[in-house]
């Protein structure tokens, strides 16, 4: 499977309820976390060609028109907040074209001009599920180093962002509401597992250390009775 271009794909039993014209009306995707986490982008490319692992999974995605993403393409999905509630309406798909560069400014003009909003009234955040957290993202001045004393470009490729195809942008409506607070009721609840699940962790090392302590003081017990004290007499001498 691992040489199987989207072409091939099509002819796959479990497409067959789908009506897809070419393979442009498909994306592939590897899988890692049982998310999609890299696009394969050339149709015809083969998948030996990408080095993928022996055991990388794939999943494809049908798409309602035909898509040719260019080598400077990044796919995202954005989800617009919804007013006075702590959730999301619907993804939509936003090709964002990179040529001008990775800058916070040219992302947000793109989404502003996809929401026919002005750019200053929108706030946009990117989603980590892994953390269930929102990273507000916002332009930042040139930075100088302290070493090479040279301009750093802000560039959303690199951190803290990490920017890549399929990655979640939440957008905020100025108008409605104005405050940083870019979470939902499914984060707070994300979160609190994820506490729990710490804590049960922490709480099973410590048994752990508890009882290899336990056998280690076990071990160096000697088994046989203790002898008992002898009596210690101490004569004090005249000195005169």
């Amino acid at each position: 499977m691992c040489s199987m271009p989207c072409s091939v794909a099509m002819t796959l039993p479990s497409f067959s309820e789908f009506v897809i014209p070419s393979p442009t009306f498909l994306r592939a995707w590897t899988v890692e976390s049982r998310r999609p986490s890299r696009l394969l982008r050339i149709n015809q490319q083969q998948l030996r060609e990408y080095k993928l692992g022996r055991r990388t999974e794939i999943c494809l995605e049908p798409l309602q028109k035909e898509e040719n993403l260019g080598p400077q393409d990044v796919l995202l999905r954005t989800q617009r907040r919804l007013p006075g509630e702590r959730a999301y309406g619907p993804p939509v798909d936003l090709v964002w074209d990179t040529a001008r560069g990775w800058t916070a400014g040219a992302l947000q003009r793109q989404v502003a001009d996809c929401c026919s909003l002005p750019v200053e009234k929108i706030e946009i955040a990117k989603y980590f599920p892994e953390k269930f957290e929102w990273l507000p993202v916002s332009s930042w001045s040139q930075q100088t180093s302290k070493r090479k004393k040279k301009k750093k470009q802000e560039n959303l490729q690199g951190a803290p962002y990490y920017l890549k195809d399929g990655d979640t942008i939440g957008i905020k409506n100025l108008l409605f509401e104005d405050d940083g607070d870019f979470s939902t009721v499914r984060d707070d609840a994300g979160k609190e597992k994820q506490k729990q699940l710490a804590l049960g962790r922490k709480k099973s090392q410590e048994a752990l250390c508890g009882q290899s302590s336990s056998a280690v003081s076990g071990a160096e017990s000697p088994g046989r009775p203790q002898r008992p004290e002898a009596s210690l007499s101490i004569h004090v001498g005249s000195f005169r």
